[in-house]
């Protein structure tokens, strides 16, 4: 039997001098789904592309003092580039430019103009060169502009063939009546149904009036006009119409093309027009997602609102960039993108949720067991029924959407089983667990559990973030041979008796206003803010001279109340970078203290220690919370040290 085969393809991309965030979209997008189909099994082939003929890219040139091949060679070298630091694993790169797809625009040219489907005609109409598309006197209205980017449009009146596109009007809606999923989401669809139902004009399919192109096979005078030309990738790239044409074969029709909204309508009218006129099979769908937009709109060069893709993934990471980027955008609409929702993005999902989740977990493996993995005793109550019940259902959920490719739902599915985990760790309390032996193999059990949802949650992100799995792998002791398909999402797969390493936080927490002076200074990478450097003149230099501004009497002494309490619970406060919340057990009574020594010791670090506090100290709200007490710690320059016990006393005994 032969292997299931999956062939999903982006747009070929026109070169700009600009790259931005937008181009990265389709792309991560169409690499995560490539990732999960492979993960399923099936023989997938990714193609992306660059789309470099036209009359915009030949002036363009001229402008820059280049040939055309020059101008365009540069800017693919871009998108290459951007590919490779987003992870993007593309099984070809094809070149509107390249002889083998040129061959294949020609072959279907000549097909279709034998078949008395093209002619020779002239043609007078409006042109938008950006877009490089014809549009009727109705389209452009009054005012003379482009209806997809409002630009002005030039009035072109040449001798032309025209591809006979409107006698497939009605074949064109037969099909996508009786293939409902053939234009997805279901908005485009019904978009595409009312724009062919208003009439399908012949399409002008050459020019002379510029040479940067595909000559016209009968015509060299002609040049093939540009979404002829580009579209011809899908099936070029395959080796259609050559002498080896295995892989069209095996993956012709696509499965699906991906593309943003804006060009659904040459893939979905022009597109299939041509392929039904050289009687090739059409693709199963073609799927238009949103934008994703700045407040201000559509990101555009001429706007100067264009976002770098390259800064970001400098400033924050592949991995979190292509977290943002499929979140962000629900199914079939558009999404805003900001860099303050980003940051917010990595600090509560990715550092607070998923990176906690893994750092909390190994570190109580290596206190409480030596770091080797527990063996589970069985589900003990509501709380290990629950998380086993969400463990177990998760992944078809997850799985479900990613086949809609409605990526945000994806991993909002997994993110409720992160979040379920983190809930778990407070309400089985391992630390308190860690006290009492007669619990240990309790403790081992919640641990075990803790782990292997990790290795869940790290299966499902995958095909999202390719480079976080190994990491974690690393981390947690697994073996990445058995967890590199989706098979690997059944409880239970985790081996006990492994051993765990602690290793960097996966995405550390990112302090908004460090960045943004980093930002400001054009500093690269983040700066740390200590309190020293905020100090009045000299007050630093005193501190270390040991000099006292304000002395007290043992009577004033008396009066503060220090004792000893154990930390049982400890995590960060939200939204901060150097807080952190600790439920402290002070003789029977349990407090809630905060504390500023979050860039000194992670929360895996407190839990259990026996610690002094001034437990007579006036409550006050930090951050919402309100902190009884207050933790004594010891400094000296960069260097913070919270005082601890050596000796076993017991809590609430008083500090003398």
């Amino acid at each position: 039997m032969s292997k299931k085969t999956y062939y999903i393809t982006t747009p070929i991309y026109y070169p700009s001098a600009k790259l931005h965030i937008g181009h990265a979209l389709t792309t991560v997008m169409a690499d995560t789904m490539t990732r999960y189909k492979r993960m399923q099994g099936y023989d997938t082939y990714f193609l992306t592309g660059s789309d470099e003929h036209g009359l915009k890219i030949e002036r363009s040139a001229r402008a820059a003092g280049k040939t055309p091949q020059e101008y365009v060679d540069e800017i693919v070298a871009g998108f290459q580039y951007l590919w490779k630091r987003l992870d993007i694993s593309h099984d070809d790169f094809i070149r509107t430019t390249e002889e083998r797809h040129q061959k294949v625009v020609q072959h279907i040219f000549r097909k279709i103009y034998e078949k008395g489907d093209i002619y020779l005609s002239s043609y007078e109409g409006w042109y938008c060169t950006p877009c490089e598309a014809f549009f009727t006197e109705r389209q452009v209205g009054e005012n003379r502009l482009c209806p997809d980017c409002q630009r002005p449009v030039e009035l072109v009146q040449e001798e032309s063939y025209f591809f006979k596109m409107s006698q497939y009007q009605d074949r064109l809606l037969k099909f996508i009546e009786e293939n409902p999923d053939f234009i997805q989401p279901v908005s485009r669809r019904n978009e595409m149904i009312n724009f062919i139902k208003g009439g399908l004009e012949d399409l002008c399919i050459s020019r002379t009036t510029f040479n940067w192109g595909v000559p016209v096979p009968i015509n060299e005078k002609h040049v093939i006009y540009v979404w002829f030309d580009a579209l011809t990738n899908y099936i070029s790239a395959l080796g259609y119409g050559s002498e080896n044409d295995e892989s069209y074969q095996k993956y012709w029709p696509a499965d699906v093309h991906l593309v943003g909204k804006d060009i659904v309508r040459f893939h979905t009218v022009i597109w299939p027009t041509i392929l039904m006129a050289a009687e090739i099979p059409l693709p199963k769908q073609v799927f238009g997602h949103g934008w994703l937009l700045l407040e201000s709109g559509k990101m555009s060069k001429s706007k100067g609102n264009v976002v770098d893709p390259i800064e970001l993934i400098e400033k924050y990471g592949a991995a979190a960039i292509r977290y943002y980027l499929l979140r962000e955008i629900p199914l079939g609409m558009d999404g805003y993108y900001s860099e303050d929702s980003l940051i917010k993005k990595i600090n509560t999902d990715l550092a607070n949720g998923y990176g906690n989740l893994v750092s909390r977990t190994v570190a109580m493996i290596e206190k409480y067991f030596g770091g080797i993995v527990p063996a589970p005793q069985g589900v003990e109550g509501e709380y290990d029924q629950e998380l086993l019940r969400l463990a177990e259902t998760t992944p078809q959920e997850a799985a479900g959407y990613y086949e809609k490719l409605d990526f945000a739902n994806a991993l909002a599915t997994v993110w409720r089983l992160i979040n379920r985990a983190n809930k778990y760790i407070d309400e089985t309390m391992p630390w308190a667990l860690a006290k009492d032996p007669a619990r240990k193999e309790r403790l081992g059990t919640v641990l075990y559990n803790l782990l292997e949802t990790i290795r869940l949650v790290t299966v499902m992100l995958t095909p999202a973030m390719p480079e976080i799995p190994p990491l974690v792998w690393a981390q947690i002791g697994a073996d990445p041979a058995q967890n590199e398909t989706w098979e690997a999402t059944q409880w239970g797969q985790t081996r006990t008796g492994q051993q765990v390493t602690k290793g960097a936080a996966l995405f550390p927490r990112i302090d908004v206003k460090e960045r943004q002076a980093a930002d400001a200074s054009g500093a690269q990478g983040e700066k740390t803010t200590t309190p020293e450097a905020h100090a009045a003149p000299g007050a630093k230099a005193k501190e270390q001279a040991g000099e006292n501004a304000h002395e007290i009497t043992i009577e004033d002494f008396a009066k503060i109340d220090l004792r000893v309490a154990e930390v049982i619970a400890c995590e960060k406060v939200e939204n901060t970078e150097k807080l952190l919340k600790l439920e402290i057990k002070l003789g029977a009574e349990v407090r809630t203290i905060v504390s500023g020594i979050a860039q000194h010791y992670t929360p895996e670090e407190m839990i259990g220690k026996k610690v002094i506090v001034v437990a007579n100290l006036k409550p006050a709200k930090l951050r919402g919370i309100l902190s009884q007490g207050m933790l004594l710690a010891a400094s000296q320059g960069d260097t913070l040290e919270v005082l601890t016990l050596e000796k076993d006393l017991p809590t609430g005994s008083r500090v003398k």
